[in-house]
């Protein structure tokens, strides 16, 4: 270990380094970063930007009397490590290892979990107005990134933050959205000269000197003042935030040390909220990182030397979706795609390249996302939402009121449904299935091959109508499937028996596991995959009526989900037989896929030893305690 990361076991000690340590402290991090990122995978090129912030940050500040709310919480890394847990971070992301995101019950240097976006804000509105009710000391400063600053709730909370006057700092991570437009040579080195001590220091003066001097003393100080706004809105353009109440700070170079601890000392003695524009280059100080961040975002393992991460290649859903919307875009020029900053999460950058008048990003704004889509199905066209699951639950109110209500065509292809692992509780999709199934006339198709997907999505552009979903898991198809002993509508069934185990999605796989090793005990089990969740087939009652058993496993939440929804329509319809149900009863933490699985009961040998364990008269096991938190 190096010499001054030895020394660091809370931010206290960072305080007593000198600023030359603390730029030299700033080379080891990086350097850690690296090397336990290329190892554990994680947000690489958000954290090696942010490193000289944050040390500037803990210098400054006092944790947890202050408090630091980081949106997005992926680029708190060398905020964990400053705060006592550099020595768990080689567990970064694994399960009982230490989060990839800010966690309180992990530390009390993290003020608030963070794992989505544009929420800094409010939490920092909410938590310096508590203070400030019970009297307690401290501030509180949120750190949002410029792609956060995207989302409208940021603008809400800006608009609200300062009505009350509270001890509240925002930090503008500007890495890449170009904000203000001050490249000039003059704006540089204005910035430069009111991030210095001796720059506030002089103005200060100057304010107190002239307001001292009888009868044009007060005129005078305000007519600098409305000077100084018209110069720095003519050369900054920053009378945005000044306008919601916030007294502006910089820019100011997010690697310069000194005049980051400056600016913040600055922003300390500001009386009201204030916000520091701070300008970072992604991925500093990794050459790979730096040309290309978008690459080095989020990472699994990769070589340091050749910088050649180990990111999924072509044989993935989402790939896979974006060339299927593409090829029928040649077709159809009402076909539009639309992300929420996640281009090449979703693959559509083939899409974004063939058809760019057809293309849209409306950067971290889901909510926007899904009513401008309903506004484009309205006005003739054929919208298509390429989003996460755990991203789409941000525009529930608009699926309802915006695209629901209003019968607007609309299709959803819900990329990372299900279990997506690592980036644990704020990331799993587990909720898309139970949230939808509450909407009237969603339609929503599960498909687990490519083949599927493509035949789904053409479903859901011109054979449905209202908002229609395609729901897909994060990675491959599910291979080697037996033909279907039947085909429903809506549903196939495999293989023969009295016993039915009842799925949708990946699990597929794990149930027809499940199916093969119960045969071997000397129970038949036939399996039923659902291909449509929504509207729910009726075949699929139907044919499950004739069971004395049914199981049905879902990785999804229990409560409102599909298991539930099938449940009660074989209630409805008269079923006497018993009816079991497995499926996640609360959030799920970080862990790898088969951890999660395994950890839910919801994997190939434990489904067979449920439904075994109460064919043998046991009381059927529950999974363990991921899932029910």
């Amino acid at each position: 270990m190096s010499r001054l990361l030895e020394q660091i076991s809370s931010p206290e000690d960072l305080k007593k380094l000198n600023i030359r340590q603390s730029e030299a402290l700033c080379v080891e991090i990086r350097d850690l970063l690296l090397r336990l990122i290329s190892k554990t995978g994680g947000h690489l090129a958000s954290n090696l930007g942010a490193v000289e912030l944050t040390v500037a940050l803990h210098r400054v500040f006092s944790t947890p009397e202050d408090q630091i709310v980081w949106d997005v919480g992926h680029q708190s890394y060398t905020h964990k490590i400053l705060t006592g847990r550099r020595e768990q971070m080689s567990s970064l992301r694994k399960k009982g290892g230490i989060s990839g995101f800010p966690k309180p019950e992990e530390s009390e240097h993290d003020a608030f979990i963070a794992g989505h976006s544009s929420t800094s804000i409010s939490v920092a509105n909410g938590l310096a107005r508590a203070k400030s009710m019970k009297g307690e000391p401290g501030y509180v400063v949120a750190v949002i990134g410029d792609g956060a600053l995207t989302g409208g709730m940021a603008y809400e909370a800006l608009n609200n933050a300062a009505r009350n006057r509270d001890r509240i700092i925002v930090v503008l991570n500007d890495n890449d959205m170009s904000i203000s437009k001050n490249v000039g040579t003059l704006a540089q080195y204005l910035a430069r000269i009111r991030s210095r001590p001796e720059y506030f220091a002089a103005k200060d003066h100057v304010n107190r000197t002239l307001r001292k001097v009888p009868g044009v003393g007060e005129p005078a100080a305000r007519l600098l003042d409305a000077s100084k706004s018209m110069m720095k809105s003519a050369l900054y353009h920053s009378t945005l935030f000044e306008d919601f109440g916030f007294q502006y700070l910089g820019p100011v170079d997010g690697h310069n040390l000194e005049n980051l601890c400056a600016v913040f000392a600055r922003a300390k003695a500001v009386a009201g909220p204030v916000l520091v524009h701070v300008k970072t280059v992604k991925g500093k100080g990794y050459t790979f990182a730096e040309k290309n961040p978008d690459a080095y975002h989020g990472v699994s393992s990769f070589q340091v030397e050749t910088g050649n991460p180990d990111i999924s290649g072509q044989d993935s859903f989402s790939v896979h979706f974006g060339r299927a919307l593409s090829a029928l875009a040649e077709k159809d020029t009402r076909i539009c795609a639309v992300t929420a900053a996640m281009k090449y999460g979703t693959g559509l950058q083939e899409f974004s390249q063939k058809f760019p008048e057809r293309f849209y990003d409306v950067g971290i704004a889901e909510e926007h996302g899904v009513t401008f889509c309903a506004g484009l199905a309205a006005g003739g066209e054929l919208p298509v939402f390429a989003v996460y699951s755990s991203f789409l639950q941000r525009g529930y109110d608009q699926l309802i009121h915006d695209g629901a209500v209003g019968g607007y065509h609309l299709v959803l292809g819900i990329d990372r449904a299900g279990l997506v692992g690592e980036d644990g509780e704020t990331h799993q999709g587990l909720f898309d299935a139970a949230f939808l199934s509450a909407i009237p006339g969603v339609t929503l198709f599960a498909p687990v091959t490519y083949r599927e997907l493509e035949e789904d999505l053409e479903a859901a552009l011109y054979r449905c109508r209202g908002v229609a979903a395609v729901r897909y898991p994060r990675g491959g198809e599910c291979t080697g499937l037996p033909v279907p002993f039947r085909r429903l509508d809506g549903a196939e069934l495999y293989g023969r028996g009295d016993i039915l185990l009842v799925t949708y999605g990946k699990l597929t796989g794990q149930a027809l596991k499940a199916a093969a090793d119960l045969e071997e005990r000397g129970l038949a089990v036939q399996v039923c995959r659902l291909t449509r969740l929504l509207p729910f087939p009726k075949e699929a009652v139907q044919a499950a009526l004739a069971k004395k058993e049914i199981w049905f496993a879902e990785e999804g939440i229990k409560n409102g989900g599909i298991g539930q929804m099938m449940g009660a329509r074989l209630l409805e319809a008269g079923f006497s037989g018993r009816f079991f149900l497995r499926a996640a009863e609360g959030f799920v933490p970080q862990a790898t896929v088969k951890e999660a699985l395994q950890g839910l009961g919801l994997d190939g040998d434990s489904l067979a030893d449920w439904v075994a364990g109460a064919e043998n008269g046991a009381e059927h096991a529950e999974p363990g305690e991921e899932g029910k938190r």
